[in-house]
């Protein structure tokens, strides 16, 4: 029996261990890919305080991990199928075993969404790319095309352009939403072109991607876009399956939290990408980490 399992080992889960090895609470931490969750597809993050001019995002969540490893808090890399209500709190089911825990910390992030247009899923692969760090090398000196208009997005083009010809970024609206800094970076780089009130409809080739097709829903316009890779960034998709019909989610899924990130059930509590909020960054991700921990110290201690 443990006293907290924590699921999910990105920033947000990874601080909500760091403050519960400092409360010293018997914990879990359960992982069914690797330390640091979906930020680790972005090379660096520049907004993190104390480090002007960015850190190495592995470099982030190592020095995290390490500070939670020295506080002796439990690792699994195993899936979780399923979460079930028990008189002492809950039990855990995985891909492998079962735990028990009096509360629960949910923190399994998010990924990235797809687009759901013709040739997505079968070019997937093969010139579609929902990563840059992963991609970018392939497609050096390549025209490409970078689809979204968020900070993820626009810090994306920015990076790919060190390896791409050219940039060709596609956003729906005729507005970005990227910060205004992002967006100034953006503009100034030669190498990143901007086509704005367009939907993409179709990502086209034999075997590997060859074109886009897009259009404007001003004047019904098609424009065509010869490319050698796509890269999707319109937003993201929580990994809350596993929580239907058993926690309180909204309409696309996100967990609803109260402000002690409290859920619908008592003793479990949520952070980072998977709970529905206004801003999705990093570090307010860590702050509700802290936030989660504390809160089920709190729980524990009324529950004493």
């Amino acid at each position: 029996m443990y006293e907290l399992i924590i699921i999910g080992a990105g920033p947000a889960g990874l601080t909500s261990a760091l403050y519960a090895g400092r409360y010293r609470f018997k914990t879990l931490v359960l992982e069914k890919m690797a330390v640091g969750g979906q930020i680790v597809l972005s090379p660096t993050i520049d907004n993190f305080p104390a480090f002007p001019g960015g850190i190495a995002t592995q470099e982030l969540i190592e020095r995290i991990k390490n500070q939670v490893d020295e506080l002796g808090v439990e690792f699994s890399f195993d899936e979780v199928l399923a979460i079930e209500e028990e008189s002492s709190g809950y039990k855990v089911r995985t891909a492998e075993k079962s735990y028990n825990a009096q509360t629960l910390i949910i923190a399994s992030g998010a990924q990235a969404k797809r687009l759901g247009v013709k040739g997505e899923e079968e070019l997937t692969g093969r010139g579609i790319s929902y990563c840059g760090t992963c991609d970018g090398p392939l497609f050096r000196d390549k025209e490409i095309v970078l689809v979204g208009g968020g900070d993820r997005a626009i810090e994306e083009a920015i990076f790919l352009s060190g390896y791409a010809s050219k940039v060709s970024v596609i956003h729906r609206r005729k507005e970005l939403r990227a910060s205004k800094i992002l967006q100034e970076k953006a503009a100034a780089n030669r190498k990143i072109h901007f086509i704005l009130g367009a939907v993409v409809e179709e990502i086209s080739g034999k075997g590997r991607v060859e074109a886009v097709k897009a259009r404007s829903p001003a004047d019904n316009s098609l424009l065509k876009i010869s490319c050698s890779g796509v890269f999707i960034f319109v937003g993201i998709k929580p990994n809350t399956d596993f929580l239907k019909n058993f926690l309180e989610l909204d309409e696309a899924g996100f967990i609803i939290t109260a402000q002690d990130l409290a859920t619908s059930k008592k003793g479990i509590f949520a952070c980072g990408d998977c709970i529905s909020k206004g801003l999705y960054q990093v570090v307010n991700a860590c702050g509700e980490g802290a936030q989660a921990a504390a809160s089920v110290h709190k729980y524990l201690l009324n529950k004493k």
